[in-house]
């Protein structure tokens, strides 16, 4: 009987059986793994990105830019967004029109944001009455494709990934008195925190400190002539008890199907999209904890592919609070505007310690420096004193975050339990700004990262490597959230045990490559969502092994991997999305070359058709692809999944779970708790947040694993 390790100890979520080293993609190494002793429990709450971005370039996404800034701005006519949440993941499809009002045709950019551990899977360009889809191909072939069809004067587009979550489309020719229509299509797997779903359709363009995207951007034109609309199909095996959209009320339409089936309009005219779409649902209160499992294998002859998801139903207790604080504050010029809101958070939050705890503040910017003088009593005295000083901080220069991070984990005292709070809006461009010295640097620690990034244009892979160097757990925020309820799920997990060196291991079927984050530690609320291979069908034992409160913990189960499965075809691309953002963090954590990393990248998007660093998606005409001799991998994929997609769609949602007969971990899987209201200001979010940095940690005390 085989067994195989899904994700290891803290260090393990990093390396471990499964990883990149694989029969398939040998090339890519593991480094070993180790489970860390912790000499105390010491958290550190990391608030990435807390604050808005700077304004520069503030302007919402999905328009299409000419690029010659002399001509004149090109109109969005419409802007329909279908998505169809259905159990574990979300399909986007977003159709544009727009017309050029020039009396030439030109070429365009078409820049959008993606969620992060979204793919890109279909890109179609509609000029007039014809109809151009796209292919992946290494990023270097398909721009000298684009290019050289553009010089032919030929139809032709080229989609790109231009940053963390950026990508470029470019559109040759738009024509003037003609429309031009363009439709995407990512897949993105959804996670369920303390029974609330989110999802996020990106509207609002992150800031910028380049002048020249600046200048770029500042032609463009955000505002929808005719509608916006959006159609949120949501589908759930699980009774659903409420749906909202912030910000978007008075516009919005949900209607009831039944239980698990609701659908949300919302239709807008000649309005500007720089405004997020987050729409939450709740789950019925008090439902099992869960395992489940949706699997695709069409071929019996090739491996079959699967997502699982873990939701568990595990009593974690609440630790008793106290301890050390460090503020660590970025002054840096990209502040300005928003230095009084970070004074603010501070003021409030050091009003909330008790007389028994200590703190410590450091500000950075090009440079970090320590404005009280070591460890400092929480005293009316001290306290007021540090408030005035806070007040009195101004903002210049660069973004040290590495030299201010430096600082603040110095003369940490082992007796007590501390917590950091970082107050930031992510722009690291000073001093050390490799992720590997990031990693480093955490690993030099025993502490917990929580992250919480906001904006469409947040350094994902620095703040992933932040976090999970650690074991800890990050998460998105955008300006249209509830911050409310945000602050009080990552305040769950805080304030209660978790699960330390959790391993998932599955026996009797023989799984590989598998996703490996976010075991390690497991947290009040989360949901797992883990993807992996196997090789044919059969029945599985499924264990999950962790330490609770320094005891051994075992949580088993048993079910059947299919022979057959067809229903889900999609999983494939979020399986490869996954190995890829694998071997992306081992790449900034130095634990795996580039140059193979970027080969193992380029393979992994040309075989499941994902626009990665390493490839590119060219959309060009039936006949061009066919001159060119180039093999229609995507549209034979995507016409599969189409046909799956129109069976489900006229079909309630399916329920995969697996351990309805013998529970894996038994119990409920979230407890609800308070908050919801509307959606709060970047202000308040920031007040909010550092005073529950303060009251969560009020007395705790160091804790045995």
């Amino acid at each position: 009987m085989k067994t195989n390790v899904i994700s290891t100890s803290t260090a393990g979520a990093l390396s471990g059986g499964a990883g990149l080293a694989s029969r398939s993609n040998p090339r890519v190494p593991v480094s070993g793994s180790r489970s860390p002793r912790f000499r105390q429990l010491r958290t550190l709450w990391t608030v990435a990105s807390l604050l808005v971005s700077s304004s520069v370039a503030a302007h919402g996404a999905g328009v299409l830019t000419p690029i010659h800034l002399t001509d004149q701005p090109i109109r969005m006519v419409d802007h329909h967004v279908a998505v169809t949440l259905n159990n574990g993941f979300a399909r986007t499809e977003v159709t544009q029109s727009f017309a050029n009002p020039n009396d030439h045709e030109l070429e365009a950019i078409y820049r959008f944001p993606l969620p992060q551990k979204a793919s890109l899977s279909e890109v179609t360009l509609f000029l007039g009455e014809r109809e151009i889809n796209g292919e992946v191909l290494a990023k270097d072939n398909a721009r000298t494709l684009y290019e050289e069809e553009k010089a032919a004067g030929n139809e032709s587009g080229l989609a790109e990934k231009n940053g963390i979550q950026a990508f470029e489309f470019h559109v040759f020719p738009v024509r003037p008195g003609e429309e031009t229509r363009l439709r995407l299509v990512y897949y993105q797997p959804l996670e369920i925190d303390s029974g609330i779903g989110r999802f996020l359709y990106p509207l609002e363009k992150g800031g910028t400190e380049d002048a020249a995207a600046a200048n770029f951007w500042a032609g463009v034109n955000e505002k929808v002539d005719g509608t916006f609309s959006a159609e949120i199909e949501l589908k759930s095996a699980w009774p659903i008890e409420d749906v909202r959209a912030p910000g978007f009320e008075g516009v919005a339409t949900t209607e009831k199907i039944d239980a698990g089936h609701h659908r949300l309009r919302i239709e807008q005219k000649d309005v500007s999209l720089d405004h997020d779409l987050v729409v939450y649902y709740r789950l019925k209160d008090d439902l099992p904890g869960r395992v489940e499992v949706i699997a695709h294998r069409a071929d019996p002859d090739k491996p079959g592919t699967y997502m699982m998801v873990v939701t568990p139903g595990l009593d974690l207790k609440p630790i008793d609070s106290g301890g050390d604080y460090v503020y660590v504050l970025d002054t840096s010029g990209s502040m300005q505007g928003k230095i009084n809101t970070v004074a603010d958070g501070v003021t409030k939050a050091l009003g909330k310690m008790n007389g028994s705890d200590r703190y410590k503040i450091i500000e950075f910017n090009s440079n970090a420096r320590e404005i009280t003088s070591g460890w400092t009593a929480a005293t009316p005295g001290n306290v007021e004193a540090s408030i005035r000083q806070v007040h009195g901080l101004r903002v210049t220069g660069g973004t040290n975050l590495y030299d201010g991070m430096t600082l603040a984990l110095n003369d940490l005292d082992d007796d007590r339990a501390t917590s950091l709070v970082l107050v930031t809006d992510g722009v690291t461009n000073t001093g050390q700004v490799a992720p590997e010295r990031f990693y480093q640097l955490m690993k030099a620690h025993d502490i917990r990262v929580f992250g919480f990034v906001i904006g469409n244009s947040a350094n994902w892979p620095l703040m992933r490597v932040i976090c999970e160097a650690s074991g800890g757990f990050y998460a998105g925020v955008s300006n249209a959230d509830d911050i409310v309820g945000r602050v009080l799920q990552a305040k769950e997990k805080i304030v209660h045990e978790c699960l330390h060196d959790a391993t998932l291991r599955i026996a009797g079927v023989n799984t590989y490559e598998n996703s490996e984050a976010l075991l390690g530690k497991v947290y009040r609320g989360q949901q797992l969502v883990l993807f992996g291979r196997y090789e044919k069908g059969g029945h599985a034992t499924m264990a999950l092994e962790a330490r609770l409160t320094g005891e051994d913990k075992t949580y088993e189960t048993d079910f059947d991997f299919p022979e057959i499965a067809t229903d889900n075809p999609e999983i494939e691309r979020l399986w490869a999305l996954s190995q890829i953002d694998q071997i992306e963090f081992k790449r900034n954590a130095g634990m795996v070359p580039d140059t193979e990393g970027a080969e193992a990248i380029r393979d992994l998007g040309l075989a499941y058709q994902l626009v990665t660093d390493e490839t590119s998606m060219v959309v060009l005409s039936d006949e061009s692809f066919e001159r060119r001799m180039i093999e229609r991998t995507n549209l034979r994929r995507v016409s599969v999944e189409r046909q799956a997609q129109a069976a489900r769609a006229s079909q309630p949602a399916g329920n995969y779970q697996v351990d309805a007969r013998r529970p894996m971990t038994g119990g409920k899987s979230h407890r609800s708790f308070g908050g919801g209201g509307g959606a709060l200001s970047p202000a308040s979010m920031a007040l909010m947040l550092l005073v529950l940095g303060a009251g969560a940690f009020a007395s705790r005390k160091p804790k045995a694993r």
